[in-house]
Formats: structure tokens, sequence, C-alpha cells
């Protein structure tokens, strides 16, 4: 094998091979990116066996072939390489040997066989559809906050992703909860994706995605089994296995008579929260909502630090409510508020909240109070 290939191409492609492997194997092969060299161009694959990343680059082919090389290693030395650099890549020297030149630097690292490195073989996918980039991006990037961390409760350990029926029909549905809090985003349904079974798409997968959702030209070709999810533009492909769970009901959990109504700045919000909690013992970070007539007040007492307040204008015409939040959860959710005000709607200081973007009715968020 011997390509050439510009740094600035194999940079991207070797950081998101190295991004998938995980540092602590017992697997030399997964520790390695399979560099595979072919008529049309260079692919590069990594694996840590939950997911598959593969990444087609233009290169110059002067001998096909195939080589496994330490992702890590490689793309640090790539990493160091001068701007503008033209890479060669060479398996022509010692046998075991991947040579790296570009200019006057030359190194050589080690290789294992490339029939040890293992491939996700594809399932037959039930649902293929095809989805705008910006579309999935919202669905996933506005619910992932949410996903718990508790590996006790694994089929919470990311995005349930699935078709289901919003208030002008089918929509498809992202949904993260960690029993703290809950996003509920919806988009309107591609064509194709009807019979979509809905999956939980892990964490780790969720942050891999959003490196291919950066365009927003571009269109995701989504297939999903009830074991694998696979997103692919013409140059990356992301296959994941699903976590093997069944999801909770979460329509259970989101209240239907809050009726008391809070609207806000949401940036606004979102700064005055966080002014308030740095008093706050990071342990507890309790910010206490004081509502009365169009007035808001945030405070926060820890004995340990001292106390802060803060007041907002604020449209609100219910009854006086005292309710109290963890801090960081109330900060996550303002944060994904796009349009200019969030709207809370309350029960008591005791049942869950729910908070809408405005007059959007297509992301919803709940969060639990706690006792302050």
């Amino acid at each position: 094998m011997k390509i050439s290939i510009e740094k600035a191409v194999l940079s991207k492609a070797v950081a998101q091979a190295q991004s998938v492997v995980e540092r602590r194997n017992t697997i030399p092969i997964l520790a390695n990116v399979l560099i595979e060299a072919e008529d049309e161009g260079v692919r590069f694959r990594a694996t840590d066996l939950d997911i598959e990343v593969v990444d087609r680059a233009t290169a110059r082919v002067d001998q096909k072939g195939a080589t496994t090389v330490g992702a890590l290693m490689l793309n640090e030395i790539v990493r160091k390489l001068g701007d503008g650099a033209l890479v060669t890549l060479s398996t022509q020297g010692a046998p075991g040997r991947l040579t790296i030149e570009a200019g006057r630097s030359t190194f050589q690292l080690s290789t294992l066989p490339v029939e040890d490195f293992p491939n996700m073989a594809s399932p037959d996918y039930t649902t293929t559809f095809e989805a705008p980039a910006p579309l999935l991006r919202r669905l996933f990037d506005k619910s992932k906050f949410a996903i718990s961390t508790e590996e006790t409760r694994y089929y919470l350990n990311g995005v349930y992703f699935h078709v289901s029926q919003g208030d002008g029909g089918a929509v498809l549905r992202a949904v993260a909860t960690d029993g703290h809090r809950l996003a509920r985003i919806d988009a309107p349904l591609p064509d194709g994706a009807q019979g979509m079974p809905g999956v939980i798409v892990p964490r780790k997968t969720v942050n891999e995605l959003r490196k291919l959702l950066d365009d927003d030209e571009a269109v995701i070709k989504v297939s999903v089994s009830d074991t694998k999810i696979r997103f692919e533009t013409p140059t990356l492909t992301l296959t994941s296995k699903v976590i093997d769970g069944t999801f909770p009901d979460y329509t259970r959990v989101i209240p239907q008579a809050n009726a008391k109504r809070l609207e806000v700045d949401a940036k606004e919000f979102a700064k005055a929260v966080d002014r308030v909690a740095t008093v706050s013992s990071e342990r507890s970070r309790a910010v206490k909502l004081n509502l009365d007539e169009d007035r808001l007040i945030l405070s926060v007492n820890a004995p340990d630090s001292g106390t802060a307040e803060e007041e907002l204008a604020v449209a609100y015409g219910d009854d006086k409510l005292e309710i109290g939040f963890n801090a960081k959860y109330l900060l996550e959710i303002a944060h994904q508020v796009d349009r200019e005000n969030a709207v809370f709607l309350f029960e008591s200081s005791s049942h869950p909240t729910v908070m809408r973007e405005g007059d959007d009715q297509s992301a919803l968020y709940v969060v639990m109070p706690m006792r302050v």
C-alpha cells in the first residue's frame, strides 16, 4: 500500500477514527485504525465493537492495499505535522511497519494484521430514510442533556429515537430522561420513516453523530433495525449497536394539568439562575423561585457560604407559588431555548414542572422540583 494525502484531509479522518477507539481496551487490534486504499480513494475504519466509523477520503493511490496502525499515535503524529503538508503512507518498507513521510519528517509505526480487524456486519435494516442534517441535529442536541449517567438503569443511557403521534399527526421523536428531568423533541416525519422500530441510541453514539451533522446542507441516510442504527453521508458512515432494553413509558410522567403559567425571557432567566447559584453548595445547588403577580424572585440560601437574591419582571397572573429546583437542571433546560421566551407551567411546589419554548409545541421539557 502506498498513498499520498493532504495533511488536513488525513487529520480530519484520523481524528474521527481515534475518537471512537477505546483508550482502555484489552484487545490490541481495537486500538488501531484500518486504512484501506482502493482505486476511488482511501477509507479509515475504527471500532470499539459497539460503534464503527468509516471515513472516506480523497488521496492519490500509488498502490492499493490495507493495514492497521495505532489510531492515537497516528493522530498525534499527523496533528504535529506542518500545515499544508503532503503526507505519504506506505507499507513498502520493513515488514509489519507503516512508513509516514511528510517533508523532512519520517516515522515508522508497528502494524497489526488486517485479518484481525473486526467488521460490524450489517444486518438487514428494516427501515431506511433520508433526513436533513439540521433536523437530526435539533432532535439529538436538544435531548441529550437529559441522558442518564446511572449505569444500573442502562436503558436510560441514551436517546429514545422513535415514531410517535404529535398534535398534528405522526412525528419523528427523540426522548431522554434521567428520572429528574425529561426532554421530548419532535420533528416532521421524513418519507420512509413510518415503520421505524423505536431504538435507544447510546450516549457515545449521540456524541459521535454530532460530527456528521454540522453541515446544514447535508442529507443524512438513516438505516434502522432492532439491533443497530446507521447514519451515512457520502464521506462518512457511523454504525452503532442500540441499547438492548425497553425505554419506560415517558408519557406517564408528563403532567397534563399544570395551569399556573410563567413566561420569562429565556436568556435573562438563565443568567439570573447562574448568578444566584454562585453562592450555593455544589452538592445541592438548590434555587428557590418565588412567584407573585408579574414578579419572580430567585434566591439561594447556603448556610455555609451565604445568600443571594435577584428579581425578574415576568408574565405571571396566577396564585403565589414558591418552588425549588436544582440549579444545574434549570440552567440546562433554559439553554435549550432557541426562542426569546421560556414558558413554565406549574401545578404546585411538589409536582413536576413543564417548560416549553414560547409557543413552540415541538419541544417539551419536564423537571422535578426539590425541597428548599
